[in-house]
């Protein structure tokens, strides 16, 4: 019982001095923050793609992905920004299974933090390096942010995480967009008063100290669809969804009202085919309305090199999932092509 206190782990400043970025890297980041930045403030636009694997799990199959997207962001770059998911921490709804490159650096072998700090910033950095892509990555814990904060372009907070004060108390101190899921209930309240919180400034305890924050102005919503007390999933990405949050963004004094779509997760029930029909749905809807036009900057869809997913152990595919299943590379290149047709 209680508590077994493995190892110390170097703090963040730490691993960042030993895995530093160099001017190169941090001259592309602050372009692409100021590109991303111009989205959410109406300045621009584009339309963001945030695309890529349910979890990162493998530094060569992710790094093989974003060389495939860079081709057609090269292609789409007038009226589509991708920005790739690379997701390192993986919630996990019991608590059992993988959870993340941050925990196992190699999925077969056991847990190993102190490997999966180094081995999360490494692939980050590699990927920038090889594709020009700053990318996205999940908060599951806010006292981690910081290994990455110096890399990382767009942060998500899960529908399991936007509750919690630390996440968004967390977020107001961050200077990239950060977008807060609806709750897993998907109570639309729940999901603006984390924007609330986040836009605001605060005084707090973040990693044994006491700091304050001036509040993220770029802090907005995702859309992932809901479950009911039966466990059947409940999507909210049609255009009666985007008008209500339309109806509730605009009685709250917020800064720029912004949304995201998660075409997967529940709003498919997990049907990952279907993200390619939700895609086009949303944008279908931002085309008929313009209140919606703006207030839709994105989708998120899950997608890697395989279709589906696959469990962990023998004969394993390169390039599949082994979390939730995703959109093949096939299907996702033409829906990018697609979507840049729409918008």
């Amino acid at each position: 019982m209680g508590f077994e206190f493995i190892k110390k782990l170097p703090t963040p400043e730490e691993i960042r001095n030993q895995y530093p970025i160099d001017a190169k890297i941090q001259a592309l980041k602050e372009k692409r923050d100021q590109e991303i930045r111009d989205v959410f403030t109406g300045k621009s636009d584009k339309f963001l793609v945030i695309i890529g694997p349910c979890s990162a799990d493998n530094e060569d199959a992710v790094c093989d992905y974003l060389l495939r997207l860079r081709k057609v962001q090269d292609k789409i770059a007038d009226k589509v920004m991708i920005i790739p998911r690379v997701y390192t921490n993986k919630p996990r709804t019991t608590g059992e299974g993988y959870k993340g490159m941050v925990h196992q650096p190699d999925p077969e072998k056991k847990p190993n933090m102190l490997a999966g700090l180094i081995a999360i910033r490494k692939m980050h950095i590699r990927a920038i390096e090889e594709s020009g892509f700053t990318c996205a990555d999940e908060m599951l814990y806010p006292e981690n942010y910081r290994y990455l904060s110096d890399i990382l372009s767009y942060v998500a907070v899960g529908a399991r995480s936007v509750e919690d004060q630390q996440h968004r108390l967390t977020v107001s101190g961050m200077d990239v967009p950060a977008g807060m899921k609806n709750p897993t209930s998907g109570d639309f309240s729940v999901m603006l008063n984390s924007v609330v919180a986040a836009q605001g400034g605060h005084r707090f305890i973040y990693r044994g100290w006491e700091v304050e924050t001036t509040g993220n102005e770029l802090a907005h919503t995702i859309l992932r669809g809901a479950v009911n007390k039966h466990g059947e999933a409940i999507p909210n990405y049609h255009y009666e969804d985007l008008r209500l949050l339309y109806e509730k963004y605009a009685a709250k004094d917020l800064k720029n009202m912004a949304t995201i779509v998660d075409t997967n997760h529940s709003n498919s029930n997990k049907q990952y085919e279907q993200q390619v029909r939700i895609a086009k749905e949303i944008l279908h809807s931002r085309l008929v309305d313009s209140d919606i036009h703006n207030l839709v900057k994105g989708l998120m869809i899950e997608s890697y090199i395989e279709p589906g997913n696959q469990k962990i152990g023998c004969n394993h595919i390169y390039g599949k999932s082994i979390t939730d299943a995703c959109l093949g590379w096939d299907e996702s290149e033409k829906l990018l092509y697609d979507i840049a047709e729409m918008c």
